[in-house]
């Protein structure tokens, strides 16, 4: 799977208003965001980058914490949920740019006191938008983002202790195992793991020095987690099933579990900052 596979479907409107009611509806797209942004050191900026905003959930935590006089930009490359953000999001310092994420430094350039990329920064051409967060970023500009410990290779400790029972993933691909015959490839997403030290790599490459690194986790239900994966890029499992098919699938999962089991991810937080000269 490429990162552009990656993005399929997220220009949609089904996708995006769904999106949209799981994030006022669960708190791990605002409890992600504000945790980055916090990091981001955003007091005294002028300007700051939502990368890969979406519908505005991390541009509404960076709102919060910029100067009234700030200007905050977010970039994403699906128009329908920047519509969906632009309805609800509408403090007048936000302003909306549709483009890629790798195509960053045409639309800004060497002005930027931070970039915030919230739950994206593996699904794209890692090492141009590296590239292209330098330019935007001014001297000791910083950006800061995130990666799911699953494509990081990484977990949280308390993780690692955790003992819930099987996931709802798990409970997905083997009733599509038993009732559809589906077995699961691996290998779709090889493209899109991004461990530590390929971070390092590509950060070094493209001039971004590391200022640090934490493994944090997030506590949710299995609620959530069925909501989450309501979300039409999200279902599961891949492959030839429709919608109504992934979701028919999801509630016979989901009966198998208690809506209040604890679940719990881990993330991989970066900051980085833009050197004066590439290494």
């Amino acid at each position: 799977m490429s990162p552009h596979d990656a993005l399929e479907g997220w220009d949609e409107d089904a996708t995006a208003e769904a999106y949209a009611a799981f994030t006022r509806d669960f708190p791990m797209y605002s409890a992600t965001s504000r945790d980055l942004a916090d990091r981001a050191h955003l007091t005294g900026s002028r300007l700051v980058i939502d990368l890969c905003g979406g519908a505005g959930a991390t541009a509404k935590a960076i709102l919060a914490l910029v100067p009234a006089e700030a200007r905050v930009i977010s970039l994403d490359s699906a128009a329908a949920m920047q519509r969906v953000g632009r309805r609800t999001v509408t403090d007048p310092r936000l302003s909306w740019i549709t483009a890629r994420a790798e195509d960053l430094a045409e639309h800004v350039s060497g002005t930027a006191d931070a970039v915030v990329c919230n739950s994206a920064i593996w699904k794209t051409d890692v090492p141009a938008v590296f590239a292209a967060v330098r330019s935007a970023l001014r001297p000791g500009g910083r950006f800061v983002f995130n990666i799911g410990g699953g494509f990081a290779g990484i977990a949280h400790l308390d993780e690692q202790s955790v003992r819930t029972g099987p996931s709802l993933n798990t409970l997905i691909h083997k009733i599509a195992a038993r009732e559809y015959g589906h077995t699961p490839s691996l290998a779709s997403h090889n493209h899109l793991k991004l461990p530590p030290e390929t971070v390092t790599e590509h950060l070094n490459a493209a001039g971004l020095a590391i200022l640090g690194t934490e493994v944090t986790i997030q506590h949710s239900t299995m609620a959530e987690k069925k909501a989450w994966l309501s979300i039409p890029v999200f279902a599961r499992p891949h492959g030839d099933f429709t919608n109504d098919e992934r979701m028919a699938i999801l509630e016979q999962a989901y009966a198998l579990t208690t809506p209040e089991t604890p679940t719990v991810t881990s993330w991989l937080i970066v900051v980085a900052e833009r050197s004066e000269e590439k290494s």
